[in-house]
């Protein structure tokens, strides 16, 4: 019942972050200063009424992140699926330091799924985080001056049609190989309806991706998206006009629906199943080698199926 998920919202370590990065000498966490913490994205942004574990199954846990190396961990944990699985080229400090980070991480909470039962190098016992979200709160995005996905995509109108409501990006996406199965997954959804009943959230969005840079190769997936599921109206919203990719490269009337779905990352076809619209045009991350879409899910429009699944206040994987 819980879509699969494999992908990624991201963006390459800031400018700013990498010259930070290499002025602090690249210290251990221990020797890193509560400033440089806030700075690069280290400490969690939670409230305390959702310190605690938000669900479990078997030996698998979903919880927000409690702590500057919890934060750290995420963000390996991103680098190992989007730098060495994945196409995503890093940049000198990204290598240097094997994680996937950048300014918007400060502003952010980071949802993970802990597996209790994991072993260590050396066989004992080590829990460790296997999959990770990061969701962005509007009011922190203010104080930080944006969404992450405005930099490929024109919030600003759909937002300002909607001032009473509260959104939440979504980003940074992943799950380690091994545990890429349902439980996982609907562990992380758990989590994130657990926080969107918390925050009372309205709507959510963010960047989902396309493996490649050729709009010609994902033809079929993207005319599907642009007449089957775009987003229209009240819940509208562009790529920037400088990065806009046409999506509608085929004609309606030549899309074979099944095939579509057959070639959509499972990422992407999770959020159809939620309910999700997308957003015109498309826009090509060359540091990543994809193509990014707008997902655009008012909590109202979610599959009521979804909501009696998880249980209206998140009681199916309760801790």
């Amino acid at each position: 019942m819980a879509p699969d998920l494999q992908g990624r919202s991201a963006s390459p370590v800031s400018q700013a972050a990498a010259a930070g990065l290499l002025a602090s000498g690249l210290a251990p966490l221990r020797r890193i200063g509560g400033e440089t913490i806030r700075r690069f994205g280290l400490q969690p942004a939670q409230s305390d009424a959702l310190a605690g574990s938000l669900g479990r199954s078997g030996s698998l846990e979903v919880r927000l992140a409690r702590g500057p190396s919890e934060v750290w961990r995420a963000q390996r944990v991103r680098y190992r699926v989007f730098y060495q699985e994945m196409s995503a080229k890093p940049d000198v400090v990204s290598r240097m330091v094997r994680r996937d980070a950048d300014r918007f991480d400060a502003a952010c909470d980071h949802l993970l799924v802990i597996d209790h039962a994991a072993r260590g190098r050396f066989g004992g016992v080590k829990p460790k985080i296997v999959g990770t979200y990061r969701l962005m709160r509007q009011d922190e995005a203010l104080r930080l001056g944006g969404f992450y996905t405005q930099s490929e995509f024109d919030l600003a109108p759909l937002i300002a049609r909607h001032p009473g409501k509260r959104f939440l990006e979504l980003g940074r996406s992943c799950v380690l190989e091994p545990y890429r199965s349902k439980k996982t997954v609907e562990l992380l959804w758990h989590g994130i309806w657990t926080y969107i009943r918390h925050h009372r959230i309205d709507a959510m969005f963010g960047c989902a991706s396309f493996d490649g840079t050729d709009p010609e190769d994902l033809a079929l997936p993207l005319s599907f998206l642009h007449h089957h599921a775009r987003a229209e109206g009240e819940w509208s919203a562009r790529a920037h006009g400088v990065r806009h990719v046409a999506m509608d490269v085929l004609p309606a009337q030549m899309i074979d629906a099944k095939l579509a779905l057959k070639q959509m990352p499972p990422l992407i076809k999770g959020y159809l199943r939620l309910g999700a619209r997308f957003g015109t045009g498309a826009v090509i991350d060359r540091q990543f080698g994809t193509t990014d879409v707008l997902v655009i899910l008012p909590v109202e429009a979610i599959d009521q199926r979804y909501v009696a699944y998880y249980g209206d206040e998140g009681q199916r994987y309760a801790a």
